[in-house]
């Protein structure tokens, strides 16, 4: 989803994603559509409602009036789901009106003011019922009896049309406009209608021009329709996509309103949001430079005046056409473009303007891959001294993210964050608190401390949004939350907890669902949940791509863990599209299980190469701990050693926690087939308590398994005094097997099962409990049956 605030940041005619519009040349017009709603309001003063059904209808009222123009059976519909009985009441008045004569309509405009002046009406003149309903009379008035009778003509229609097709003879007919500035009661009928003969004229539609039911607006939209329909859709794209016009639908509708005024400057923007929605580059960068050719040329903003006013424009055009290129990735573009922007903010000695060159300068230098640690800690400084805490919260931001691929220390990083969020909470950022706790949730993630990820998390999914919230929006659905989300679908399939991880990927394909036709792959980089995607944010991430990204490794790891390879190799081509290296690492553990290790070792020392470039430290040492595994397959396991230290070596400098647990059990396993298994004993010990606090099930059952077998091969160095191994040793391995087999039960992960009940066999053999060991040898006879493959030696895996 393409979030409207990082756009609008640079534009002066839009704050908190509502369009501030003044159309021009748009004229207010009396419609069948208003006669309906008239007719609406006077069923709601004159019938008795119940209160519930009041309170519904009262909230639906200023929708009504405000929208374009709703079909006759959308109309009741939406009436009708508030109040039944008041949209057949609405229907039957219409009827009698559509049905009769034209002194019908004529009674019912003049009996309309009836209800509203009585003395208990709870409609006064100056609310707003009052007021629509004031203003529709006065227009009417107005009308001379030839426009009367083509407004009764345009009602007949307007009924007919919903329930029969239009005849080949019938021709849809516009409604009649009444202009503001016509409100005059000394202009003349004559003028009235030929201007109105006129424009009737320029503005009839055929028969093949009469659009479907489904379609929000009908013809030219007045000044205040215009506003509301621009200023709903402008919201919706910044926090709830889902709930906004289709793509398709939104831009036929934005076509129609640029037709009936091509310098309408705001439509060119929403036009420009709503091609990115859709990654048109051509598309967006074409309104975007038509949005601010429309505004300098109207002056619409009181700062655009005068030759000021244009040299600001054109200066804040340059950059969000710099950030247009950074978002579609075109490097090179972007950093020309954005080199005017300063050159021109230079001239003009804007240093805010400035101080957003150079944030954008930053970013760039970020997503080419260089480091860009001195020109973000100069923005802050920067941004700082302008008082601009948006700007400096951002490049604080960018610098904690840096700081976790240089391997600062989580305190200094949390620190830094909280000092940003005594900013947002100071101004009011709620974007970016949600942005903080979505990064703050990442970096837990990233250490290895998956109950702090998972506060965060909720921490996140709670909290009460700072914005007003309108039109029933909930704002649950910027890319913070989608990010928070993953988190969690990620943390849950950990535990095997997959029914939750349902849940919640349904929950982030309803609010952000993949448009199939227009969605297309952008580009990506190593890390998914660390880059959010804020306006100077080294990557921009879609939440179409966060949630589909994650639903598939989720799969993939599933997949592996059940031993169903030929599924998890399917999916390793659809990880690829979103991130080649994570597909590349992917593609390396499904050949590993394959026993393809001459394939699988070639692709692990390009990926290896790649990620040093790239100072990727967390899949570096990934590679390494599966070069590592290849060097078992060939019982190299002393030439192991030295790839498992310079893994254990990055992780600790980095802090990643995970990583380096996970490299101790590969260490413990390499020191245990060396024939060390005291030495062994003594490095799991080390590992295993984090393993057992944050790891996933998975990992908690290799560790007590491989912790059962160091126990194992130690008591047979320690025997008893009848020559035994020792019991207590035994019962205390064996329990650890029962409890990874518990494990592996909950992840059907039959693979380590079967091994499970091997060892178990052999303790209850020692231990002399019969019953127990031919229940773990039958337990192990019938899992070898089901999965047919042989199982591999111990030796050769962790």
């Amino acid at each position: 989803m393409a979030s409207v605030h990082e756009s609008l940041y640079f534009n002066p005619m839009m704050t908190n994603g509502v369009v501030h519009v003044n159309v021009f040349g748009i004229k207010d017009w009396v419609t069948p559509y208003k006669i309906s709603v008239l007719a609406l309001l006077y069923e709601m003063t004159s019938s008795k409602i119940t209160l519930p059904e009041r309170r519904r209808l009262n909230k639906l009222i200023l929708p009504l009036q405000q929208s374009s123009d709703l079909s006759l059976g959308q109309f009741l519909k939406t009436v009708g789901e508030c109040c039944p009985d008041t949209a057949y009441s609405v229907k039957i008045r219409l009827h009698e009106m559509v049905d009769g004569e034209l002194r019908d309509m004529e009674y019912f405009f003049s009996t309309l003011p009836i209800p509203f002046t009585a003395f208990d009406s709870e409609a006064y003149k100056t609310s707003v019922v009052g007021l629509f309903m004031r203003h529709m009379l006065l227009a009417y008035n107005k009308l001379s009896f030839s426009q009367v009778y083509k407004l009764y003509k345009s009602l007949q229609h307007y009924y007919h049309s919903n329930y029969s097709k239009p005849t080949e003879g019938q021709v849809g007919l516009m409604a009649l406009a009444v202009d503001e500035s016509d409100m005059d009661h000394t202009d003349t009928e004559d003028t009235i209608g030929d201007r109105l003969d006129r424009e009737e004229e320029h503005n009839s539609l055929d028969e093949s021009e009469i659009q479907h039911e489904n379609t929000p607006s009908r013809g030219p939209l007045s000044q205040k329709q215009a506003e509301y329909f621009l200023a709903r859709q402008a919201y919706l794209l910044k926090n709830d996509e889902n709930k906004a016009l289709k793509p398709a639908l939104l831009q036929e509708e934005l076509n129609n309103m640029l037709r009936f005024n091509p310098d309408f400057a705001e439509a060119h923007y929403l036009n420009y949001l709503n091609s990115i929605r859709v990654q048109d580059i051509f598309l967006s960068a074409h309104s975007l430079l038509h949005y601010f050719d429309r505004l300098i040329l109207s002056g619409n903003d009181g700062k655009s005046n005068g030759e000021e006013g244009y040299g600001r424009n054109l200066r804040y055009a340059t950059l969000n056409l710099a950030s247009l290129h950074c978002r579609f990735g075109h490097y090179l573009q972007a950093g020309l473009v954005l080199q005017e922007a300063i050159r021109i903010a230079q001239e003009s000695n804007d240093h805010v303007c400035l101080q957003h060159c150079l944030s954008w300068l930053y970013t760039l230098e970020q997503m080419k891959g260089c480091d860009s640690t001195v020109l973000t800690e100069d923005s802050v400084k920067m941004a700082v001294h302008f008082c601009l805490p948006y700007l400096a919260s951002l490049g604080i931001q960018s610098l904690v993210q840096q700081g976790t691929t240089q391997g600062k220390t989580a305190h200094k990083l949390m620190d830094a964050l909280k000092d940003t969020d005594i900013l947002h909470w100071k101004h009011s950022l709620s974007e970016l608190i949600e942005i903080s706790l979505a990064q703050t949730t990442s970096i837990w993630r990233m250490y290895g401390k998956s109950t702090m990820a998972l506060q965060q998390a909720q921490l996140l999914l709670h909290m009460s949004s700072l914005e007003p919230v309108n039109y029933g929006v909930q704002q649950n659905n910027t890319e913070a939350f989608a990010v928070a989300l993953c988190h969690l679908a990620e943390l849950h399939a950990e535990q095997a907890l997959y029914g939750a991880v349902s849940d919640i990927l349904q929950h982030l394909k309803d609010q952000f669902p993949a448009h199939t036709q227009h969605a297309k792959v952008c580009r990506l980089t190593h890390k998914l949940f660390l880059h959010i995607s804020c306006p100077y944010s080294p990557c921009f991430i879609f939440p179409i791509q966060l949630w589909m990204l994650c639903d598939l490794k989720i799969q993939f790891e599933r997949h592996m863990i059940e031993a169903k390879y030929n599924l998890a190799e399917q999916l390793v081509t659809s990880i690829s599209a979103f991130n080649k290296t994570e597909g590349l690492y992917r593609k390396v553990q499904v050949l590993k299980v394959l026993n393809r290790t001459t394939e699988a070792y070639s692709i692990l020392q390009r990926l290896q190469v790649h990620c040093e470039k790239t100072k990727c430290t967390e899949t570096i040492i990934r590679v390494l701990l599966s070069t590592a595994e290849l060097h078992w397959e060939s019982s190299g396991f002393s030439t192991a050693l030295p790839l498992l230290f310079q893994a254990l070596a990055l992780a600790r400098q980095h802090h990643l926690q995970s990583l380096a647990s996970e490299t101790l059990l590969h260490l413990t396993f390499t020191q245990l087939m060396l024939g060390v298994p005291e030495q062994a004993l003594l490095v799991l010990h080390e590992a295993i308590e984090p393993v057992l606090a944050h790891g996933a099930l998975v990992d908690k059952g290799r560790a007590l398994l491989l912790a059962a077998r160091c126990q194992m091969a130690v008591s047979e160095f320690r025997p008893n005094r009848q020559g035994q191994p020792d019991s207590h040793v035994a019962v205390l391995a064996v329990d650890m097997l029962h409890e990874a087999a518990a494990y592996f039960t909950k992840l059907n992960c039959k693979l380590h099962l079967r091994e499970v009940h091997y060892l178990q066999a052999q303790l209850y053999h020692s231990l002399g409990q019969i019953p127990q060991r031919n229940k773990s040898a039958l337990l192990f006879r019938l899992l070898d049956q089901e999965l047919q493959s042989p199982a591999p030696p111990l030796s050769m895996r962790l």
